[in-house]
């Protein structure tokens, strides 16, 4: 699979992105990091959140690389979308997507579910793929950042 066959395939469409849309994806995300390591929060909230974050930067980096995802599934997709933009390794989309995954059921069917380590994994790994979709994007897309 690559972006463009899921360009094709309607998963995607064309998207022009500009320094300002990225500039305030990457500032929900930069709050969301913040906010989620609020320990009073509860776990099934920080790491809502701190997916959140992490969803944030996916979509950026989707953005900046000329695209947007469409559908259902749009967040699957975005992070999914991580190895073709930034070159992230599948065991951190893997573990991302799991964490989307129990996101989903602690916030839809079944509270109390996230543990501690469970929520600052998700807050450290938000962090990092933060920091890679930013180091990607001086490399690549550095019109796309307002200094």
């Amino acid at each position: 699979m690559t972006l463009e066959s899921w360009l094709t395939d309607k998963l995607i469409e064309i998207h022009r992105p500009s320094a300002q849309e990225i500039t305030e994806l990457l500032a929900i995300c930069d709050r969301d990091l913040e906010k989620s390591q609020i320990a009073d929060l509860g776990q099934d909230w920080q790491l809502a959140i701190s997916y959140n974050a992490a969803l944030q930067a996916s979509i950026a980096a989707l953005a900046a690389a000329g695209y947007r995802a469409t559908g259902e599934g749009r967040h699957y997709r975005a992070i999914q979308s991580l190895a073709y933009t930034i070159g992230a390794e599948p065991s951190i989309i893997k573990q991302l997507d799991r964490f989307r995954q129990k996101r989903n059921i602690s916030d839809y069917e079944h509270a109390g579910m996230v543990t501690e380590e469970e929520a600052r994994t998700m807050i450290s790994l938000a962090g990092k793929i933060r920091n890679m979709v930013s180091e990607w994007l001086k490399k690549e897309h550095r019109d796309l950042l307002q200094e």
